[in-house]
């Protein structure tokens, strides 16, 4: 199952007491579904259950029974009111007159504080798809009237959400990028579970994240370390071999036996292999003077 799945069957499972919030819940479901209007209301799902919620909410708040069909795959579960006078009767539960010229929310339909996170619950359930942590953050709601997709805008605002709206393929994209929007999204609607799996997939993929920039600036630093040290050790053997170490000064000679004993090293780390310890200038001044000495030769 996908993470929009495994949101949905989340959501579908919470048990709503209150009669008004029930009904937020099929608004929600119902005025987002593939059509809602007079003549019929046809809700879609590829799960099951969610296509049974709505048929359950339908009979016990509209006495209004449908039956549900599958696709030929098995693939979509689709829920519809075909009778003009059922969809008639469930358009006017939630307070939608004939004359209506364009789809809004009817936010008289709310009773209490839960009604709006159990609406957004329902137009999830119709409409939303969110991406698995794991690849991205993104949640969205997809809508077919722009109307309708500003006045759920709304909505979410109503609950310190601050979606982005766009537009793809005809539909109005309501969505959220920040996963910290998303995580309190999904907190809103009930997906607490889902929510908590979230945060532990980011809070993985940031340690993750820290350790690999950690490793590639290691690798970077050695790198570097390795590309300063190989003319120090070039110079140094030439020395070496031409007239040997001990043709050095004191300082230069234990320079020199230091950085060939510790090609890898970088110069803070040479700096305190000195007794006493030298400066890291001090250091670098060393072997400026060794690399001079050879060229010389």
């Amino acid at each position: 199952m996908s993470f929009s799945s495994d949101v949905k069957s989340e959501l579908v499972k919470i048990e709503h007491e209150k009669y008004c919030c029930k009904k937020s819940l099929l608004y929600g479901m119902a005025l987002f579904s593939k059509s809602f209007g007079y003549r019929e209301i046809v809700f879609q799902s590829k799960s099951m259950e969610t296509a049974e919620l709505f048929g359950a909410l339908l009979s016990e708040l509209c006495s209004v029974q449908a039956k549900i069909t599958a696709s030929p795959a098995g693939r979509i579960y689709t829920v519809a009111i075909r009778k003009a006078a059922n969809a008639a009767r469930i358009m006017a539960y939630f307070g939608h007159e004939r004359n209506e010229t364009s789809l809004r929310i009817n936010f008289s339909v709310f009773g209490c504080e839960e009604c709006q996170k159990a609406f957004v619950k329902g137009a999830f359930l119709a409409c939303g798809a969110v991406s698995s942590p794991e690849r991205d953050y993104h949640l969205e709601f997809s809508v077919a009237f722009m109307n309708l997709s500003r006045s759920f805008m709304t909505a979410l605002q109503e609950l310190e959400l601050q979606p982005k709206l766009t537009n793809r393929k005809g539909y109005n994209i309501i969505y959220f990028k920040d996963s910290e929007a998303i995580e309190d999204c999904l907190y809103i609607m009930g997906a607490s579970k889902c929510m908590f799996d979230m945060m532990n997939v980011k809070i993985v993929k940031e340690i993750r994240n820290s350790a690999n920039r950690k490793a590639n600036c290691e690798t970077a630093n050695i790198e570097k370390t390795v590309a300063a040290a190989s003319p120090q050790i070039n110079a140094i053997l030439k020395i070496q071999d031409k007239k040997g170490l001990d043709s050095l000064s004191e300082p230069l000679r234990q320079m020199a036996e230091i950085r060939l004993e510790n090609p890898d090293s970088s110069l803070g780390e040479l700096a305190e292999m000195f007794e006493p310890p030298i400066s890291r200038s001090g250091v670098n001044h060393r072997l400026s003077r060794l690399v001079k000495i050879a060229e010389e030769l």
